[in-house]
Parts: structure tokens; sequence; C-alpha cells
């Protein structure tokens, strides 16, 4: 038997990268999708691994700066997805486009806080 090859995987096209935040930015991405997804769990994620690199640089005995510097790098995308979340909104109802918002804004808060 011939071993068989996996067919080869597609090039990156041109703007993915732009695309992918673009989706987020002019709200073509659901609001729940944002929010659980690309917040809570990703963004999450992130920031939970940003803090855990800052702490074990610190027990390294690295500069705290540069600690302060990784437990903070998150902040721009923090802020991204929660304006993103914010613009989202615009097309719900003002009940339900407040309860989003204001989900993430105490997401932001607790992200940046913590």
């Amino acid at each position: 038997m011939t071993p068989v090859e996996p067919p080869p995987t597609p090039p990156v096209p041109p703007g993915a990268v732009t695309g992918y935040f673009s989706a987020r930015w002019t709200g073509r991405i659901p609001v729940a999708t944002l929010f659980w997804r690309d917040m809570v769990v990703v963004g999450t994620t992130v920031n939970i691994a940003a803090t855990l690199t800052a702490v074990l640089l610190l027990a390294l005995e690295a500069p705290a700066v540069l600690a302060v510097a990784v437990h903070f790098a998150p902040v721009p995308w923090n802020v991204l997805l929660f304006a993103s979340v914010w613009r989202a909104t615009a097309r719900l109802r003002p009940a339900s486009a407040f309860a989003w918002q204001s989900a993430a804004a105490l997401w932001l808060v607790l992200a940046v806080v913590s």
C-alpha cells in the first residue's frame, strides 16, 4: 500500500487578517458570537495567559517593567472586542443592546483590572 498524503493546506488569502478585524468592527459577526466566543472564551484565555506569563517573569526575577508590559499587552485587543460588541448592538432593540453593552463593559473592566 502506498501512503496517502493529506491535501496541501491552502495559502492564507491576502487580507485574511484584515478581514478578521473588519468583520468584527463592521458588525458582520453576531453579537452573541462576539461576546461569548471572542470576549469570554478567547479574550479571557488570552488575559489569563498574559497574567500567568507576567507572574512567571516576576518569579524569574525579570524586570518589573517587562512583567507589567506583558500583563497589559492584551488591553488593545480587549478594547477592540469591547468596541466590536458595542458597535454590533446597533441593530438590536434598546433593552437588548443595553444588556450586551453592560455585560461587555463589565468584562472589559474585569479584564483590565485583574
